[in-house]
C-alpha cells in the first residue's frame, strides 16, 4: 500500500572479512549473518585508535570475532570496552566470545526482558544470557583517548535499547532503533510502539550529523529520515484505524490489506508491528478488543 515515502538507503558494500575505515575515529566489520531481518549482516563498529571500544560484536560467530581480534592485533590496538546496544541474537552474543579473547568489560544495555504484561513470554530472538559488567543508563558515558560515547535510552524495539552518541563527530550509533535500509520491527510484549515513536521524537530533538545503524549504511540526513519514519508510523496507525472502521477485526486480515505488496514470508513480522500499534491504541482508549490484546483477538473501534 502506497503511503509516506521513506528515503531508504539500499546501496551498501559490507566488505566481509575486513575492518573498513568509516572515519578517522570509526571502523566497521560486517558479520556474514545476512538475512531478511539483518540485511547484509550485523555491523560491528570500532571506535577510537589504540585503546578502542567495540560496539555490537554481533552474533555467536567465532570467525567474525577472530577476524576482528586479529585485525586489531596487527596494529597493536587494545579493546577497552565491549559495548552493546540491545539484546537480540544478532547483536549481543558476540560480546561474550570477544570478552573471552580480550578480557574487556561488557558495558551498555541491561539483560533482556523475559516476560511482558500478564507474564506473556517475550518474542523469539532474545539473548537471555547477556549480563553486562556495567549497565549504562540514559546520559551516562564512557571514553578513551580522543573519544567519548554517551548512552541514549531509546526503548521501543526492545525495552533495553540504547543508542550511543560519539561527541567528537556528532555521530550516533543507532543500533536497530533507526536503520537506513528498512523500518524497525516492534514486537510486543517487550517491543512497544508508543515508546518507539517517543524515542524517535527524542532523537529528532538531537543535533546528530550522522547515524550509524548496526545494519546497513550510514544515514547522513538524520532529521529528514527520522521525520519520515515518524510520519510512516502515524500513517500506519491511521490505516489500522481505517481497517477497523471497514470491519476488519483481526490482525491477519489487517496485515493482508496493509502489506499486500510485501512478501508473505514477512507478514508475521508485520503482524507483530500491527499488534504493537493496536496495543497502543487500546491504551489511548481509541480501540477495544474482546480480551487482552493477544494476536488472535478481535479488535474494533471504541464508539
Amino acid at each position: 500500500m502506497a503511503g509516506v515515502s521513506i528515503p531508504f538507503i539500499r546501496d551498501f558494500d559490507p566488505r566481509y572479512g575486513s575492518l573498513a575505515e568509516v572515519t578517522p575515529l570509526i571502523r566497521r566489520m560486517v558479520a556474514t549473518n545476512k538475512s531478511a531481518f539483518t540485511a547484509w549482516g550485523s555491523g560491528t563498529y570500532v571506535v577510537g585508535r589504540g585503546a578502542v571500544a567495540v560496539i555490537d560484536p554481533g552474533p555467536d560467530d567465532a570467525r567474525h570475532i577472530d577476524t576482528l581480534v586479529a585485525s586489531l592485533g596487527r596494529s597493536g590496538e587494545r579493546i577497552t570496552h565491549i559495548v552493546v546496544t540491545h539484546t537480540h541474537i544478532d547483536h549481543s552474543p558476540g560480546a561474550r566470545l570477544l570478552q573471552a579473547r580480550v578480557a574487556a568489560p561488557i558495558v551498555g544495555c541491561g539483560p533482556h526482558a523475559r516476560v511482558g504484561p500478564n507474564d506473556e513470554p517475550v518474542e523469539e530472538g532474545g539473548d537471555f544470557e547477556h549480563t553486562p559488567d556495567t549497565e549504562l543508563h540514559d546520559g551516562e558515558s564512557l571514553g578513551g583517548k580522543g573519544w567519548t560515547l554517551t548512552a541514549v535510552h531509546t526503548p521501543g524495539h526492545t525495552s533495553n535499547h540504547l543508542c550511543y552518541a560519539l561527541a567528537e563527530e556528532r555521530a550516533l550509533f543507532s543500533g536497530d532503533h533507526v536503520m537506513g535500509w528498512s523500518t524497525t520491527v516492534v514486537s510486543p510484549p517487550d517491543g512497544d510502539m508508543p515508546h518507539y515513536i517517543a524515542s524517535l521524537r527524542k532523537l529528532l530533538a538531537r543535533e546528530d550529523a550522522v547515524l550509524y545503524p548496526t545494519h546497513g549504511a550510514p544515514i547522513n540526513a538524520p532529521k529528514t529520515f527520522i521525520t519520515q519514519l515518524i510520519a510512516h508510523r502515524l500513517e500506519r496507525e491511521a490505516q489500522i484505524l481505517g481497517c477497523l472502521a471497514d470491519g476488519l477485526t483481526t490482525i491477519d486480515d489487517i496485515v493482508k490489506r496493509l502489506y499486500a505488496d510485501v512478501s508473505p514470508a514477512l507478514h508475521p513480522a508485520a503482524g507483530r508491528s500491527v499488534r504493537a500499534h493496536l496495543i497502543g491504541l487500546i491504551d489511548q482508549e481509541r480501540v477495544k478488543s474482546d480480551g487482552a490484546a493477544a494476536y488472535a483477538r478481535h479488535f474494533s473501534l471504541r464508539s
